[in-house]
């Protein structure tokens, strides 16, 4: 069983949490997902199951959207609603939306970030959490971000009793982006201690919610013999690569892993990113120039050599 299945992964579980159970569902160990998704957080989280685990990286490294709540007034510990109390600061006069869209416009771009303490970041071998969990404090690595987007879906609630101040947002961002860190930078331009109140991932890897099964309808399909119905062939996860057929006696020489002159690709330059390869129908794998001095290409990722 090989490809990439789409999973809505509901609240309360975590990522790896999904794989276990999916193991059993599909009765394979070889099963691997694209991307974590915090407990607290549903939303769309890729699954590659067999061969598929090889594009994985591939899937990560396309954006991903979210859409969320941000809460001025208090930061916690975990930069979302489920954590300790850190800082208050009472919103005792509402900002106004042209206040929140400038700051929120500032973020666009690339933008720097520093890593929540409860992240699975390693730092010395270790990962984040495990240092928050014991409350050791360790310098954290800053990191670059590419948010393409990043507006307000609804108007802002002020909270009179609490005086806090809460809205919806929609982002757009690249790999590796902190949609809670982005919360509380959001919040520290505007003068205030926040925290992201809700989030759900709508995209990533290219899909939607509307393709995705949850663990349960998963069983359902997989009970019913349909599940080849759901599960997407691993060439979904290279589609973003130029895609190029080869011959019988190219092949020979590609499944042995031979590094090749880009010309006889067909090309009519050295490529400036990987190139699928494709026989018969399917991708057998990604090629790149060998270095930046150089028009020979080698293999980049094996997915198929049989």
């Amino acid at each position: 069983m090989d490809g990439i299945l789409p999973l809505w992964k509901e609240r309360g579980m975590t990522s790896h949490d999904c794989v276990f159970k999916l193991r059993k569902i599909l009765q394979t160990k070889k099963v691997g997902h694209g991307g974590t998704l915090d407990p607290d957080v549903e939303g769309i989280l890729p699954i590659c199951v067999g061969k598929g685990t090889k594009v994985i990286e591939f899937l990560t490294d396309s954006g991903k959207v979210y859409e969320g709540e941000i809460t001025l007034g208090y930061s916690t510990t975990t930069e979302d609603k489920s954590g300790e109390l850190v800082e208050q600061k009472l919103v005792d006069t509402p900002l106004t939306t042209a206040q929140i869209d400038a700051q929120m416009a500032k973020m666009i771009g690339e933008i720097t970030q520093i890593p929540p303490m409860y992240s699975a970041v390693k730092v010395n071998g270790r990962k984040l959490y495990e240092y928050a969990r014991n409350n050791e404090e360790v310098e954290r690595p800053v990191r670059i971000a590419t948010i393409m987007s990043f507006e307000r879906t609804t108007e802002p609630v002020w909270d009179e009793v609490t005086k806090t101040q809460s809205w919806y947002f929609k982002v757009a961002c690249g790999k590796g982006t902190y949609v809670r860190t982005l919360a509380v930078d959001l919040g520290k331009a505007l003068g205030y201690p926040a925290h992201m109140s809700d989030l759900v991932r709508t995209q990533s890897g290219g899909f939607t919610k509307e393709q995705a099964l949850t663990l349960a309808q998963v069983q359902e399909v997989k009970d019913a013999g349909k599940l080849d119905e759901w599960l997407l062939p691993i060439e979904y996860g290279v589609k973003k690569f130029s895609r190029v057929d080869i011959t019988d006696d190219l092949y020979r020489q590609v499944k042995n892993g031979m590094r090749l002159p880009y010309q006889v690709f067909g090309l009519a330059h050295v490529p400036n990113e990987p190139i699928a390869l494709f026989y018969r129908e399917n991708v057998v794998s990604l090629y790149y120039r060998y270095d930046e001095n150089t028009t020979v290409l080698k293999p980049l990722k094996v997915f198929r050599n049989e």
